[in-house]
């Protein structure tokens, strides 16, 4: 099959977005096999009216694909679709093989809890490697700089790298950071200094932008920590994350990249908030970096938390790699490794859950695999992705793939699908 064409890539990827879940709205909740029929028939009386388009939708999903038109678009470059073989089926979400004029695709869509589609992924159905050398191979053909492992975890909780590539250097993470708030907040937890059950109402000196959704929220919103968590995990959505850090306190995340063994914990102190993110790359651009990165170590906390102060106001996505080596939050595939390994530790049921919600498109037979964790991260020029596997017979399997390029964008719609096949191949080998 061939590589979409850069203006289809641009269009698509509008559609390939992982969001969250709007609010309930009366009325029959869809299916997510009704709502992929609808995709399909849609596909053939292009273009749709912008009530039916809102009418299954959910509203982030739809800001994300640009509006009814780019929805349009979107399904007008991917052509008349035909529904295939159905690869797995739950009442909220779907995977099948859909066929388009000239190639096939794997669709993975799911509904929120109203029924509208709040994930909607065309991706290739990428074969799956059956060797360590094809899987090198391929990765090779992903970029330069490209790290990737395979490991198991020990009983002891100890990683053992089965088949690395650079699996020691580490990479910009994007939203894979998150990980280790989660571990902050379990920490938290268990020393008595958090409870999953406690409300923090939503401040908007604490909002960020999406992904997400908690920054449609208004203030004094309380949700109990619990739901920032599984919003922070299976949405990757900022808002929420930068409140966990506000709650728990910046040095509680960075004391957790010592406890989770991340080899050059430096890199990611002070631990940025995804706010402060926007403010260096959306605004004033280089100029605010270059001052902060001109600033001795000491003097950076002071001058992040002002930064952190400011209104999100005037901010833009950037279109290309900023600094990515600079500003970003950084680990190996074997820190991962070793992230997975302490979450696990920690023992606690809502850890679990909030990195279950999404399997990130894997789509393991739960016979074999029953817990599958995921999480991955991205920005112009970053793309992780992060998996932990729990096989049936007891073993524990980790993998990771990171990408990056500090000069250009990546295809993010190719290296996704065929990211999720190498992992696929490397859990499969790993298990035998």
């Amino acid at each position: 099959m061939r590589k979409l064409r850069p203006a289809v890539v641009a269009v698509v990827t509008a559609l390939v977005t992982l969001l969250g879940l709007p609010a309930a709205q009366a009325g029959t909740v869809a299916t997510a096999r009704q709502q992929l029929d609808w995709v399909v028939s849609a596909s053939t009386r292009l273009p749709l009216p912008d009530n039916e388009i809102r009418e299954h939708l959910a509203p982030v999903l739809l800001n994300k694909a640009g509006g009814p038109a780019g929805v349009n678009a979107g399904l007008a470059t991917l052509g008349p679709l035909t529904m295939g073989t159905i690869v797995t089926e739950q009442p909220e979400q779907i995977e099948a093989i859909v066929h388009a004029t000239k190639d096939d695709y794997l669709a993975s869509l799911h509904v929120g809890q109203d029924g509208l589609i709040d994930t909607l992924r065309f991706t290739f159905d990428d074969p799956v490697p059956g060797s360590w050398q094809e899987l090198d191979s391929r990765l090779s053909a992903l970029g330069a700089r490209v790290s990737f492992a395979a490991s198991e975890i020990g009983a002891d909780g100890r990683c053992r790298t089965v088949h690395g590539v650079n699996e020691d250097v580490q990479r910009p993470l994007g939203s894979t950071f998150k990980l280790y708030v989660l571990g902050a907040l379990g920490t938290a937890v268990a020393e008595h200094r958090a409870s999953w059950t406690e409300n923090l109402a939503i401040r908007d000196d604490w909002k960020s932008l999406p992904s997400g959704v908690l920054q449609n929220e208004p203030a004094g919103t309380e949700l109990p920590l619990s739901t920032y968590a599984d919003k922070m995990i299976s949405v990757s959505d900022n808002t929420a994350a930068d409140h966990l850090i506000h709650r728990l306190g910046r040095d509680a995340v960075q004391r957790q990249l010592f406890l989770f063994g991340n080899q050059r914990p430096q890199a990611n102190i002070p631990f940025l908030t995804t706010k402060a993110l926007f403010e260096f790359k959306g605004a004033q651009y280089p100029a605010r970096a270059d001052a902060y990165l001109a600033l001795p170590r000491w003097a950076r906390p002071a001058a992040l938390a002002d930064l952190e102060r400011l209104p999100l106001t005037g901010l833009a996505i950037w279109p290309k790699p900023e600094k990515i080596d600079q500003l970003e939050w950084f680990a190996s595939p074997t820190d991962i490794c070793r992230v997975f390994s302490g979450l696990s530790k920690e023992n606690q049921p809502e850890i679990g859950h909030a990195l279950s919600i999404n399997d990130g498109g894997l789509s393991l037979d739960p016979s074999r695999f029953p817990t599958v964790w995921y999480k991955g991260g991205s920005e112009p020029g970053v793309l992780t992705m992060n998996y932990l596997v729990r096989a049936a017979d007891g073993r524990t399997l980790t993998t990771s793939v990171m990408v990056s390029d500090p000069a250009r964008n990546l295809d993010e719609t190719h290296i996704e699908a065929t990211s999720e096949a190498l992992v696929k191949g490397a859990v499969r080998m790993m298990a035998g």
